[in-house]
């Protein structure tokens, strides 16, 4: 892979995707014509945060730091109100900008709180996990969860940039940067195959942060997302098909796996266990075959993913899935494989069979 890599998402706007080593110099080029930076970040980035912020402070511009907790706690009503005060203390106008650092429930956050903010004002986004660069950083989904399930709180808003800076990864930790190919195979069987076929021929260097060819899987994803998005933005099944609900391929179970476990499993681990029930659903349906679910199962199995989930939840899990964004009514709606690269819609599935497809993935 070059030095760097630039893949242009067109949505309510056009903003670059820039993929490679040492990006960090290209911030103040993508803040110019702000005069107030505020850098949200947890506090495992402190570091990280306070070095960009002497460097933007360097360029002229007036910098501050907001830190949010960690992973999905940071994705609540009181933090993102939090974020706000200090933005309206610091005085935030509309030409000022956000950045959100941090994995994917800090750029979720970053984004939503920047959506919001006087109605909107732009974001930066720098993931620092695999899982934010192929997904929660890039699209323009932001978000918050309540009680009532994930992410049911948000808005469209396109970022202003993204940078993933693949230094990031070099520190991340093993069951970090595994949940994140979650997001990765999920596009794999959705959109570009060859993705599954890398991972099975060459494993190890996929999940070697200084390698080129996990850079080159992060590139691959994010232009399938890219592309999704360019046609689909606001997932209104614009332009025919599926559209970007194809991304959720896996997640209506797995967000439900997330919300009975308290957010306590890591995003990816859960994705994970979603796939393989929806492939299992669509192998009941006679959608898929038997051996296209093994695939599921070894692919996401050969990187230390887990397959199955604890077989005693399953009103708990249909109760989650029926608040699901994808739900019409009290009809569920699952994004499900017609053959491999062939996601399409089934609503409603018999409740016999969605039983049954829980009960092959339980442990």
């Amino acid at each position: 892979m070059t030095a760097s890599y630039t893949i242009p998402v067109t949505a309510e706007h056009e903003y670059p995707v820039i993929i490679g080593r040492g990006l960090l110099g290209e911030l103040p080029h993508l803040c110019a014509g702000a005069q107030r930076v505020a850098i949200i970040h947890s506090a495992v980035l402190t570091t990280s945060a306070e070095a960009i912020r002497d460097d933007l402070h360097d360029g002229g511009f007036e910098c501050f730091l907001i830190e949010v907790p960690a992973s999905e706690d940071a994705k609540t009503a009181p933090v993102a109100s939090f974020a706000w005060e200090t933005l309206g203390t610091c005085g935030f106008t509309r030409s000022d900008v956000i950045v959100g650092l941090g994995g994917g429930a800090t750029t979720d956050l970053a984004g939503f709180v920047a959506a919001t903010w006087l109605r909107g004002v732009k974001v930066i986004q720098i993931p620092t996990t695999v899982l934010a660069m192929v997904d929660a950083a890039v699209g323009g989904k932001t978000g918050i969860n309540s009680d009532a399930g994930k992410n049911l709180i948000g808005s469209f808003h396109s970022p202003h940039g993204v940078l993933c800076d693949m230094n990031a990864l070099d520190s991340l930790p093993p069951h970090d940067l595994l949940s994140g190919f979650a997001e990765v195979i999920k596009v794999g069987f959705t959109h570009d195959a060859s993705i599954l076929t890398d991972i099975e021929d060459r494993g190890e260097a996929c999940i070697d942060p200084g390698g080129d060819l996990l850079a080159d899987l992060v590139r691959r994803a994010v232009q399938v997302k890219a592309d999704v998005v360019a046609v689909d933005f606001k997932e209104t099944g614009e332009g025919g098909g599926v559209g970007r609900a194809a991304l959720n391929y896996g997640h209506t179970f797995g967000h439900a796996i997330e919300r009975v476990e308290s957010y306590r499993w890591r995003h990816g681990a859960a994705i994970s266990v979603g796939m393989v029930y929806v492939a299992e659903l669509a192998r009941l349906g006679g959608k898929l075959t038997e051996s296209d679910v093994q695939r599921h199962r070894d692919l996401l199995e050969q990187l230390g993913l887990p397959t199955t989930y604890a077989g005693d939840r399953w009103d708990q899990l249909l109760s989650a899935m029926q608040v699901d964004k994808k739900a019409r009514g009290s009809v569920l709606r699952f994004v499900i494989l017609n053959g491999l690269q062939n996601p399409v819609f089934w609503e409603g599935p018999d409740p016999a069979l969605l039983h049954a497809a829980y009960g092959a993935v339980t442990a």
